[in-house]
């Protein structure tokens, strides 16, 4: 049996925070153009139900991005591998997250830090933890939590 996944964060404006995830990661947002083509050709899709957003076609209130080396499915757009989709949720994000993305780099911290600043991330707190190691807590454009180390 062969498992696969996808991590999904719910979203306020899916395809802003998949922009910002694509840049972060160096990953690229899934175009899924061709596949709503054929869905709207064959009246089988509103077109209420489809975005455009800088020459792309989305499903409105999805985006999804993808490592850019990972296989994908060229009819649908859909990757096939690392994988994160972001959906548009009515309510607010409240508290915590239960679940975070750690982003580790082989460049020094502070730069790193300051690329996801100009992306759109804040800080939130510095973490020094002795052998375990030096971290960022840090926000994305939604106010999700992650870590960069």
């Amino acid at each position: 049996m062969t498992l696969t996944w996808k991590l999904v964060v719910d979203s306020a404006d899916s395809p802003a925070l998949a922009e910002f995830w694509a840049a972060a990661l160096g990953y690229e947002v899934e175009d899924p153009t061709a596949l709503i083509d054929t869905l709207l050709a064959a009246g089988r899709l509103p077109a209420a139900a489809v975005l455009e957003r800088d020459g792309r076609k989305l499903f409105r209130g999805y985006s999804a991005v993808r490592h850019p080396e990972d296989p994908y499915d060229p009819a649908s757009g859909v990757g096939r591998g690392r994988r994160i989709l972001f959906q548009d949720v009515p309510e607010p994000k409240r508290g915590k997250n239960r679940l975070h993305i750690d982003v580790h780099s082989d460049g020094e911290l502070t730069a790193v830090v300051e690329r996801l600043e100009q992306l759109g991330a804040t800080r939130v707190e510095e973490q020094e933890q002795g052998p375990a190691g030096h971290w960022w807590v840090m926000r994305d454009p939604e106010g999700n939590e992650f870590c960069v180390a």
